[in-house]
């Protein structure tokens, strides 16, 4: 993910009216459709990612440990619940609508990079499809997209890919293992979720993306 980060300034009625248009819904959410049998995600997701997702302790436990130990203790306690890996509540799923959502990224795959890593928000959108839910990061050069799968009541899982650049349009998760991306979305507080991808392929330890509903 490029770290030039998404900056929301109060600069006026102008640039007040431009993140509201960005903030509606996008005209089409096109994320290619899967078929669910009854095992649900695990039919979907890939050897790969059923394994990571099955690591997430782990991705929790060495991500924090890392990144306390590099100083940044203070940083994930300001975040509260949010950084709290038992923190997840009933009814998990997002409702359908806009969100401010931002990543945090934590621990490293290289002694050369930061061990924390918080973004300035960018919107992402949640829309219904049948009974499952679809996810799209709206803006960025980097946009994750994809399907929530229910799990549980606490954890639905997702499953989606990462669109780049001027694609206009995310790949079929499956159809390149270097752009699949696979988590669980949790609930943390009122009004407040987390789409966590355990051991990313790039750059982190553990992604933990946060979305907020934009309220009008």
């Amino acid at each position: 993910m490029s770290k030039n980060a998404f900056v929301l300034p109060m600069a006026g009625l102008i640039l007040m009216s431009a993140c509201a248009r960005i903030a509606e819904p996008p005209a089409t959410v096109s994320v290619e459709a899967v078929p669910v049998d009854e095992s649900g995600w695990r039919s979907v997701a890939s050897a790969a990612d059923q394994d990571r997702i099955a690591r997430l302790e782990s991705a929790w436990t060495a991500a924090l440990a890392e990144a306390r130990s590099r100083g940044f203790k203070g940083a994930i306690t300001d975040e509260g619940e949010l950084l709290d890996p038992d923190a997840a509540l009933p009814r998990a799923a997002p409702p359908p609508g806009s969100y401010h959502c931002r990543v945090i990224k934590i621990g490293t795959q290289g002694s050369r990079d930061l061990a924390y890593i918080a973004y300035k928000p960018f919107f992402c959108y949640v829309e219904a499809e049948d009974d499952v839910l679809i996810i799209v990061k709206q803006t960025g050069s980097q946009r994750p997209a994809g399907r929530i799968y229910p799990e549980s009541d606490e954890r639905h899982i997702f499953l989606g890919t990462l669109e780049l650049g001027d694609e206009d349009a995310p790949l079929p998760y499956g159809e390149d293992p270097q752009r699949d991306m696979a988590g669980v979305v949790e609930r943390v507080a009122p009004f407040r979720y987390r789409l966590v991808i355990p051991w990313p392929r790039r750059e982190s330890t553990l992604d933990v993306f946060e979305l907020v509903p934009v309220t009008p």
